[in-house]
Formats: structure tokens, sequence, C-alpha cells
């Protein structure tokens, strides 16, 4: 999955998909998907990331009292 982020506008590839979903978990690991070659991993935050259209997460990706 691809999302992008919010400082620099750039893509990231979503490495682990399961922590996106998971509202307890601030950060998810993925790569840049910039340039020629294969960026290493790192964590990025999820208050910094949005799909590629502009729309922010989900609010039950973010926010574990998401019904409250």
């Amino acid at each position: 999955m691809f999302l992008r982020d919010s400082k620099s506008s750039d893509l990231v590839e979503i490495t682990d998909v399961s922590a996106l979903f998971d509202p307890n978990k601030n950060d998810v690991s993925g790569r840049f998907h910039a340039g020629e070659e294969m960026q290493d991993v790192k964590a990025f935050s999820k208050a910094g990331l949005a799909f590629p259209s502009g729309e922010s997460l989900p609010r039950c990706w973010v926010d574990a009292h998401y019904r409250e």
C-alpha cells in the first residue's frame, strides 16, 4: 500500500500494513518510493501520512477511542 508523506509529498510504501490498521500503534514501517534505488525501511508517524489523493487516514486507524 502506498501513502503520501505530508512533509515531502513523496510516496511511502507501507511494509507493515497490519500496524497501519492498528489504532494502538502511532508509527508504521515503510520506505520512500522515490528515486532509482530501493530506500531503507524506517518508521513513519501515522499523523504525517495521508492517502495519495490527499484524504486523511480513517479515524479508526489512528484513534483507539474512535467509538467514544
